[in-house]
């Protein structure tokens, strides 16, 4: 059976491949962006098969029409993408107080509204499922983007509460945790804080650290058949990595949690009275 999706940042990076791969097996895609034009090729290649939707999904009363709308025109709703985001590059110190809220506001707020807004159409059907694109950085956490890492940890978090809220409603929830990719999140749709002289030694630091965390970008298009096997399987993962460098990060990460949490444990028992 063809599936029907809604898919936020549909206009570039993995929002657009993956909407290209479903539109190419057949499947139905409602796809958002904040400027439609990006998406008139697709449009003009796919026909009634696209439904694009202008929207910023930091409006949430936007949200929830983009919804309605998409679920009037195709009759439901299978899979519903979080995709809709971007980098805020900077250390805690050089965040300002609005780039924190607007990057809460993208990454947290509208991927949180949107699965607000489609809920109970996969309710009422008794199927669908959640992809919300996390990251590497939903996990573990680096220096430069720690308002980017807050951002995502909180997807996390309200992400796995949600999959043991709805499953008895038939609905799963994946958390997609790519590594490096090669798409604009770094670069155009990026946002950076003004840079404080005190941290320039250290921004250079940093910046090597990545440079070596994200050696082999992988190809966005590349990552559209193994999003198809995501919302193909019987039992979808509540997590899943795209690439091959984040098993690694976050296995010596959690190694060094753990340890940790050995370490102390005596202290976390004196606690307890």
């Amino acid at each position: 059976m063809p599936k029907t999706w809604f898919i936020t940042g549909a206009s570039r990076g993995f929002g657009r491949e993956w909407s290209i791969a479903a539109l190419e097996r057949g499947d139905a895609v409602a796809a958002t962006a904040r400027d439609t034009a990006s998406l008139d090729d697709l449009a003009a290649r796919f026909g009634d098969r696209l439904l694009p939707i202008r929207l910023d999904v930091d409006d949430r009363a936007a949200v929830f029409a983009a919804v309605e709308q998409a679920h009037a025109h195709f009759g439901r709703l299978d899979v519903v993408v979080n995709n809709a985001g971007y980098g805020q590059f900077g250390m805690i110190e050089e965040a300002s107080e609005a780039e924190v809220r607007a990057q809460f506001e993208t990454n947290v707020f509208g991927a949180f509204w949107v699965t607000q807004a489609a809920l109970p159409f996969l309710r009422a059907q008794g199927s669908g499922h959640v992809l919300q694109v996390s990251s590497i950085g939903g996990i573990s956490a680096f220096p430069n983007i720690g308002v980017y890492n807050a951002s995502k940890w909180a997807l996390e978090g309200f992400s796995q509460a949600l999959a043991a809220e709805v499953a008895d409603f038939g609905v799963h929830v994946t958390l997609i945790e790519p590594g490096g990719f090669d798409t604009d999140w770094g670069g155009a749709s990026a946002k950076h804080a003004t840079p404080n002289p005190a941290y320039d030694t250290f921004r250079e630091k940093a910046a090597e650290q990545r440079k070596a965390r994200v050696s082999s970008p992988g190809d966005p298009a590349a990552s559209a058949a193994a999003v198809l096997q995501v919302v193909d399987a019987e039992n979808p993962p509540l997590r899943v990595f795209f690439g091959s460098a984040p098993l690694g990060i976050a296995t010596a990460d959690y190694e060094k949690r753990l340890a940790g949490w050995q370490e102390w444990q005596h202290v976390a028992e004196l606690a307890q009275g």
